[in-house]
């Protein structure tokens, strides 16, 4: 799964890497903890053109009456999405790329949660596949939201040691091809990143909490 990450890329630059036009109320970076709800940079092709604008991290189906109307959907299963009646339209027709820098995931050491930050092994930036929905009540349309989940797969070999769920990470060619550009054939990209694509290391504890902020969440200690 996935249900943390950092984004310290400028969006000027995250415009440039993707060929998109950047809206104006992207989120502030860096940010070394972007949790659930949080608003999030998403790259998606409309009218011809690519677009960098946030998105709200956690999906909300269309039947929803209010967000909180039922689980917060932050990932969406790979093997499963495109019969999940929540993902189903939105895997065919509204595919996005969220980006990021590095994400975090946890392994346990008796009770204790330890924090594993984990990054591309060449220091690019992180391309997570995604699907969106614009949510909102059809009697308050100013309630309006676009909303966007985290496509997840099982884990490589290497990352299996720390969760057995992962991101799916789209390479640079690849991401015309999500994102509707390039035709068919995007369910062919949901599988684990190849075995040397991602390193690791351990940071503090300090990043379970939701409200921990800062550089230092990154930062290597030993294990």
């Amino acid at each position: 799964m996935c249900g943390r990450f950092a984004v310290t890329l400028p969006p000027d630059a995250m415009a440039q890497l993707f060929n998109a036009v950047p809206a104006n109320d992207l989120p502030d970076v860096p940010n070394y903890n972007v949790c659930p709800t949080n608003a999030v940079h998403t790259v998606t092709h409309q009218d011809g053109q690519r677009w960098l604008a946030p998105m709200r991290w956690g999906f909300i189906p269309h039947w929803y009456k209010k967000p909180n109307d039922g689980p917060l959907l932050i990932n969406a299963r790979a093997e499963t999405i495109a019969d999940k009646p929540a993902f189903r339209m939105a895997c065919r027709e509204r595919r996005a790329v969220i980006v990021a820098t590095g994400f975090y995931e946890w392994t346990r050491d008796g009770d204790t949660r330890l924090p594993w930050y984990i990054t591309r092994s060449d220091g690019a930036p992180l391309a997570f596949a995604a699907v969106w929905q614009d949510w909102h009540i059809p009697a308050a349309p100013e309630t309006r939201q676009r909303t966007a989940a985290i496509v997840t797969t099982a884990a490589n070999k290497p990352m299996s040691a720390i969760h057995h769920r992962m991101p799916v990470i789209l390479e640079p060619d690849d991401i015309g091809l999500w994102l509707g550009e390039k035709g068919k054939g995007a369910a062919t990209l949901m599988r684990a990143a190849p075995e040397d694509a991602l390193q690791w290391h351990r940071v503090p504890v300090a990043v379970n909490s939701n409200r921990a902020s800062g550089p230092d969440l990154i930062e290597p200690i030993d294990d």
